[in-house]
């Protein structure tokens, strides 16, 4: 995970501010699960993960869904005090780390301790992320009698030597077979791809995105790779002994991917995310982007509430201790004042198609949309329609869109 941002330090009961309530009932709420274990970490990795053997009594995976439990327990006291208004949860999202290395027993279990707590929308989005290594029939079979829809799989690629740069440990053969397991499960299916690893080609990539095709999932992400300082990769990169991803390969890259993904009838939704429709865009993904509501559980999560962030102790031993003391584990949290929740809105919704219709913006900013439209960023005559339409070429340069707009604030 990034480095944690710099904020206040939260009550020892994690009560949040009066203003955490307001305007709650326009917002949707989503639950996040943070499960911390790997098999191996891989190098180019920065998430808060941990071999899953390295933690010892108490933040084991034994102890996982206790720990869940409490602050699941924990987070409704908070609410409650704060007079956020309960409200049917939308989505929930079991990532990591590799939440498939818990017993499928395990995962159902805490969706059972979250509808015990919480209520679930008619149609609420459940969704775990999955190594492919992890799964069998029985598995899958198992989370969907427990009430999961959807399976995010961390394909990365389909290239032996791409899966052996990225440390991944599961066969590329065999992903066709797991999705048809999860199909026949009864669960919605996401591939999830990387590109720009060192020493991938174009072909290769090619390779990994007709691979990916040819199980026919419902969902398709594709990210593009960050070398984080700090991590293996990182190290290897300043060493020299691997090259530091290139951006125009990166944007050609993209351009391949949007154009097989087109061709074969995914619409892109976000800037990194194509769906076979909207009924499979990933609903907790969009969450996020909406700015809505979600509270993070476990060990390094983080969470927003009504413009208030905050972020748990990284450690699963320190998250499980402070939760055993009665303590909330978040250690930091910041308060946005009004301008920087205006900011953190246009950044997020701009990644979106029609995330930010142009009324949505202060005059100041609404000026900076012609000149998008002039420059080829977004759609002819979109923003007469009051839609947001970036164009390929302004997917790629998302960023510039957010601060050439933020610039134009009021």
């Amino acid at each position: 995970m990034p480095a944690q941002p710099e904020g206040d330090t939260p009550p020892l009961d994690g009560a949040l501010p009066p203003a955490a309530a307001s305007g709650a009932r326009e917002r949707s709420l989503s639950l996040y699960v943070h499960v911390p274990y790997c098999r191996v970490r891989c190098g180019y990795c920065d998430f808060n993960t941990y071999t899953a053997e390295e933690l010892g009594p108490g933040a084991s995976r034994a102890d996982f869904r206790d720990g869940i439990r409490a602050e699941l327990d924990l987070s409704l006291s908070v609410l409650d005090r704060a007079e956020v208004p309960r409200r049917p949860v939308e989505t929930v999202f079991f990532g990591g780390g590799t939440p498939t290395l818990l017993p499928a027993a395990v995962l159902a279990g805490v969706l059972a301790d979250i509808r015990e707590r919480f209520e679930l929308a008619p149609g609420a989005e459940i969704t775990t992320e999955a190594n492919p290594d992890t799964l069998s029939p029985e598995y899958l079979s198992e989370l969907a009698a427990a009430g999961f829809t959807r399976v995010s799989l961390g394909m990365q690629s389909a290239v032996p030597h791409v899966l052996a740069t990225l440390d991944r440990t599961h066969d590329a053969r065999r992903i066709p077979e797991v999705v048809d397991w999860v199909r026949a499960a009864g669960l919605d299916v996401s591939l999830d791809l990387i590109y720009g690893t060192p020493g991938e080609s174009l072909a290769d990539w090619r390779t990994s995105l007709e691979a990916a095709l040819a199980c026919t999932p419902a969902h398709i992400s594709a990210y593009s790779l960050i070398v984080e300082p700090g991590t293996r990769m990182g190290m290897q990169v300043r060493r020299g002994e691997l090259p530091m991803p290139d951006e125009d390969d990166l944007a050609d890259k993209y351009e391949l991917a949007d154009s097989l993904l087109a061709a074969a009838g995914y619409d892109w939704y976000e800037v990194s995310n194509w769906a076979r429709g909207d009924e499979h865009r990933c609903r907790h993904n969009l969450a996020y982007w909406h700015n809505a509501d979600w509270w993070g559980y476990g060990a390094g999560a983080h969470s927003h509430i009504g413009g208030t962030r905050f972020w748990n102790a990284k450690h699963p031993r320190a998250w499980a201790d402070r939760l055993r003391a009665g303590q909330s584990p978040a250690i930091g949290r910041e308060v946005l004042d009004g301008p920087t929740r205006e900011i953190e809105r246009i950044m997020l919704a701009a990644r979106i198609r029609d995330g930010l219709p142009p009324d949505s913006l202060p005059a100041g900013a609404r000026s900076a949309v012609a000149e998008f439209e002039a420059s080829g960023l977004l759609e002819p005559g979109a923003a007469a329609r009051g839609q947001w339409r970036p164009t390929l070429t302004g997917r790629l340069l998302a960023d510039h869109l957010v601060r050439v707009l933020t610039d134009h604030l009021d």
